[in-house]
């Protein structure tokens, strides 16, 4: 069941009309950036570059919403005389959004590297790090499951799904770090590298979103 965001409070309709739409934008910004995540995918492990054109147009819709709902969060800290309860809603608010700017950007660094990347031959690694990046996208469905329904269980849970990305990201980093014999240029394994970093920090910032949903829901920062 949904937790509401507040108290029912008749006296204050427009208060809780206006952050029912906060949390509605914050979904639609998520959603974007689900989509920017899973082109880039397709553009580093499926070499599909076409896709990488959409990037751009993506990426500036997701910047206007993330501008839209801080301003809107301090329109409504500084107007609508917000209680305390209201607040902790308002401020996770603006630190969530930042995560899922920064995923954003994230992405948009993983096309970049598809792009760098194709002339060379596919990295037997490749493999591992696809698995590393379907993991990373799932816990950042999972944490917009979790703010959709108000599961602070399940936004904290995430922080238990970050194991396996910490883990491969691990190993992974050993496997490019280590290699012997690279025959030719080594572009391939530093972009490699790079990817994978861009991955683990993905999943950290998928983490933080469901630590703010319990925050939200609970009022206690774990």
């Amino acid at each position: 069941m949904k937790v509401p965001l507040h108290s029912p409070n008749p006296e204050r309709p427009e208060l809780s009309r206006e952050i029912r739409r906060l949390e509605r934008d914050v979904l639609r910004m998520g959603a974007l950036v689900e989509q920017s995540f899973r082109l880039s995918h397709q553009a580093l492990f499926t070499r599909n570059l076409t896709v990488a054109e959409e990037l751009p147009t993506l990426d500036q819709q997701i910047d206007s919403f993330y501008r839209q709902i801080e301003s809107d969060c301090a329109a409504i800290m500084t107007q609508l005389s917000p209680t305390s309860q209201d607040l902790r809603c308002l401020s996770a608010f603006m630190q969530l959004v930042r995560d899922l700017e920064r995923i954003g950007d994230y992405a948009e660094d993983l096309t970049e590297i598809a792009i760098k990347i194709f002339p060379y031959p596919p990295h037997p690694s490749l493999p591992e790090i696809a698995d590393m990046s379907h993991h990373a996208q799932a816990m950042l469905a999972t944490s917009l499951v979790a703010l959709a329904d108000l599961d602070d269980v399940g936004g904290r849970y995430i922080k238990q799904l970050d194991d396996a990305v910490d883990n491969a990201y691990d190993r992974l980093y050993q496997t490019l770090a280590h290699q012997k014999d690279v025959p030719g240029v080594i572009e391939p394994i530093l972009l490699l590298v790079l990817a994978i970093r861009c991955l683990e920090r993905m999943a950290d910032h998928a983490t933080n979103i469901g630590q703010r949903v319990a925050y939200i829901v609970t009022g206690q920062r774990h």
